[in-house]
């Protein structure tokens, strides 16, 4: 009765939902300014230290998806298919097209600073200046963190375009095939490796959530049975095996090496959601960073910070990846990542009390 009485009251307050969201952006958030992971070491160790500093925060875009679904199957309950996808656009497009357009406009003031300060007026604005601007947004939408807020939209709109078939577990082995695919693609190149061609790849993710929810006393009383040191070893071993994956499609000169839909990372990181799971809500982490209000506004805001302003806080200290040791390297990727975070969530929570929280998809003052 007591375990019962958990699991309800975890569906409930997803205070865990809250943890996950939190420790996962900040892996994203360092995946974006390591620069550990663009140098190439000659030996296997330092190769290997190389994977596992960015290996280690892979996790973060499958917990991501992974929670999303969890919230879905529970949003479904209170909303129809469309009321929920209406709220969702309403939550998340105003906020996305914002900041692309105020990294645009920083651009803009950044071209003009080098045209008319820097350069007294011999440099000029892109001409024609239309087509700056398109190209611009493009690269912006299609190139950067951006993309994935469309890619999560249009992963949510095919899951509720099929919402009979959300528990179906045919319906599951059908989208985790189709991530399959990617995940082979990686090795026979039948598709281009880049972000924007894995519009599907992670569909599979968030039916994944939506059916853990359905059966999520199962799930937890499963997690509560299992030993946490029995987790950790097989956690761990994935964990090498996708280092290795990385060493390997490196040396047959894969670009994209470090891809989230690898086999061995898909692996890793539903082990290390498990282990999410299990340790659950950690009330400190929820209450300092508070997640559910920031987590949005974080990743809107960081890559503005890495694309404009990075660069130009660390620029006086001459410090340069390419002339560092592979501690060094790893040193200097955790500052940038502590800079970055630390800039975007006090601007995240400066904006939540003010009514340009709507900017960060929050519509209640904290």
């Amino acid at each position: 009765m007591q375990e019962v009485q958990s699991a309800i009251q975890i569906k409930k307050n997803f205070d865990f939902v809250d943890t996950i969201r939190c420790l996962s952006m900040i892996g994203i958030v360092f995946e974006h300014t390591e620069v550990f992971g663009s140098a190439n070491y000659v030996s296997f160790y330092t190769s290997l230290l190389q994977a596992s500093v960015l290996q280690f925060f892979k996790f973060a875009t499958v917990a991501f998806f992974l929670i999303a679904g969890f919230l879905i199957n529970h949003k479904f309950t209170e909303y129809t298919p469309w009321q929920y996808l209406k709220n969702r656009f309403k939550s998340t497009i105003g906020p996305w097209a914002f900041w692309i357009n105020v990294l645009i406009l920083i651009d803009i003031i950044n071209l003009l600073f080098i045209a008319y300060f820097k350069y007294n007026g011999e440099r000029h604005m892109p001409s024609p200046f239309a087509d700056y601007l398109i190209s611009s947004y493009y690269y912006i939408i299609t190139e950067t963190s951006f993309w994935f807020i469309l890619n999560f939209l249009i992963c949510i709109g095919i899951l509720l375009l099929f919402k009979r078939f959300i528990y179906n577990k045919i319906f599951g082995v059908l989208l985790g095939l189709t991530s399959l695919f990617y995940s082979i693609n990686l090795y026979h190149g039948w598709i281009r490796t880049r972000h924007t061609t894995a519009l599907f790849g992670f569909v599979f993710f968030l039916w994944l959530g939506a059916y853990m929810n359905k059966h999520s006393e199962i799930l937890f009383n499963f997690i509560k049975k299992i030993s946490f040191i029995w987790l950790t070893g097989i956690t761990i071993v994935l964990f090498i095996m996708s280092d290795l994956e990385i060493i390997y499609l490196k040396s047959i000169g894969m670009e994209d090496a470090y891809n989230t839909l690898r086999v061995s990372n898909i692996l890793y990181s539903l082990s290390f959601f498990l282990i999410l799971l299990k340790v659950g809500s950690i009330p400190s982490v929820n209450r300092i960073f508070q997640p559910r209000n920031t987590t949005f506004g974080i990743y809107l805001i960081h890559p503005i910070i890495i694309l404009h302003f990075l660069d130009a806080i660390f620029r006086p200290f001459h410090w340069h990846a390419e002339g560092m040791t592979a501690i060094g390297a790893i040193a200097y990727s955790a500052l940038r990542f502590g800079v970055t975070y630390l800039i975007s969530i006090l601007i995240v929570r400066g904006l939540l009390v003010t009514k340009l929280r709507w900017t960060i998809g929050s519509s209640v003052r904290n």
